[in-house]
């Protein structure tokens, strides 16, 4: 909603500044300069990224134009579920955990978390790193080293659609350059007509410019900034495992090792601690 909202605005008060300044709406149809340009981006992108990355780049548009999936409940089911598998741990060790860690979508703990299921890597990256934590083989620092090392491998792959998208927004404004020199070679050629035919061969021609740069800084920009930020958002649950099996392997309580990992989260959906204690009293509670 707020980004249709801001998608809203953008067009209101671009389109409404040109008609109160006696523009006529009509002028921008030059179906030419709109395909040249859109083309001419699409095609880029296409060249300049393999497959995976289009498809990751489709998949996070959908993500940000989409409802807001990192809610509260999301980060309960999260917390709740490295809370269970770290009793499990002290429990029972590694024998335990294997039959959830082993295939995750078969299990019943997991299957208590839809929300998290829903995200195969996240689910690979937490089923992954507690069978490497379970082994017992591995000091805090250790873990430490090796989880950070994934983590910006996954934080550089999740940035590469965003990035990608960056670049062909700056490159619009010189398709638009392209689509308005074309415009002007037809110019060019009826350099022999009236001048009002000139003038508005020219004027279509300059609507080549307006719409490079107007995609650009209106569209694609900000649409590259939102992926960006919304992986983001989403890097902050890995590092959130990332600090609970830290903190487990160096000897802190399950619960200790939980709220650390809480004060990874965003902060806009942040919970407090007592809320998290609040949790597990009434899961432990059932």
């Amino acid at each position: 909603m707020q980004k249709l909202l801001g998608l809203i605005i953008i067009m209101f008060c671009v389109i409404g500044g040109y008609l109160m300044s006696g523009g006529i709406l009509s002028s921008f149809w030059q179906p030419g300069e709109i395909i040249i340009i859109f083309g001419a981006g699409i095609g880029a992108t296409i060249l300049a990224n393999p497959k995976n990355v289009l498809v990751e780049m489709w998949q996070q548009i959908k993500s940000v134009t989409s409802k807001n999936e990192y809610t509260l409940e999301f980060q309960q089911q999260l917390l709740m579920l490295l809370y269970e598998l770290l009793e499990m741990v002290d429990e029972g060790g590694l024998k335990r955990l294997d039959e959830h860690i082993e295939i995750p979508e078969n299990s019943k703990l997991f299957q208590k978390y839809p929300l998290i299921l829903r995200h195969k890597s996240l689910v690979t990256f937490i089923s992954d790193n507690f069978r490497l934590m379970a082994m017992g083989k591995i000091n805090a620092h250790e873990l430490e080293g090796i989880l950070e090392q994934e983590l910006a491998a996954v934080e550089e792959e999740l940035l590469i659609p965003s990035r990608s998208m960056q670049r062909t927004a700056e490159a619009m404004p010189g398709f638009g350059i392209c689509a308005a020199v074309l415009g002007i070679i037809i110019t060019m050629q009826s350099i022999d007509g009236s001048i009002a035919l000139i003038g508005v061969k020219v004027a279509a021609a300059l609507i080549g410019t307006f719409l490079g740069v107007f995609i650009c800084y209106c569209l694609i920009d900000p649409l590259a900034n939102a992926m960006e930020q919304e992986m983001k958002k989403k890097i902050s649950f890995f590092e959130c495992v990332r600090m609970v099996l830290v903190n487990h392997v160096a000897g802190k309580p399950s619960l200790l090792a939980v709220d650390s990992g809480r004060k990874m989260l965003p902060l806009d959906n942040k919970p407090t601690f007592a809320t998290l204690d609040s949790w597990i009293n009434k899961m432990e509670g059932m």
